[in-house]
């Protein structure tokens, strides 16, 4: 097996051993990432790489929305966030628009914070 081989299946056995808590941080992470990429494309006139990344972010989001255990009523909740923020993140690939762009961010930004701090608190066993 070559290099990238094994890169890959660490890359999967690392998935495969995370906490459901970790793999949703893992998500908002990776959403983050995308939504950085999206706003340096912008600045720089690469309107591909931007839209390719708003893309991907879409994609996020869809996944989150979709793997929510509609049972619990606070899936209700972020099913009309994510709702939101694909609304967003079209108009702001549409409108190429980086105020709203940055807007997004941080609310996803301190979405992800309240996963993370969530996430502490059930790993400490308050």
């Amino acid at each position: 097996m070559d290099a990238n081989g094994l890169q890959q299946q660490y890359k999967r056995d690392a998935v495969d051993t995370m906490t459901q808590g970790e793999l949703l941080l893992m998500l908002y992470d990776e959403l983050i990432k995308r939504l950085t990429r999206a706003d340096l494309a912008l600045a720089k006139e690469e309107y591909e790489t931007f839209e390719a990344s708003v893309d991907r972010c879409l994609e996020i989001v869809w996944y989150l929305d979709d793997t929510l255990d509609k049972q619990y009523p606070i899936s209700a909740n972020l099913t009309k966030l994510y709702d939101f923020f694909c609304y967003e993140l079209n108009r702001v690939k549409i409108g190429r628009n980086k105020t709203e762009l940055d807007r997004v961010r941080t609310m996803i930004g301190e979405l992800r914070d309240s996963f993370r701090t969530a996430q502490q608190n059930n790993d400490s066993g308050k």
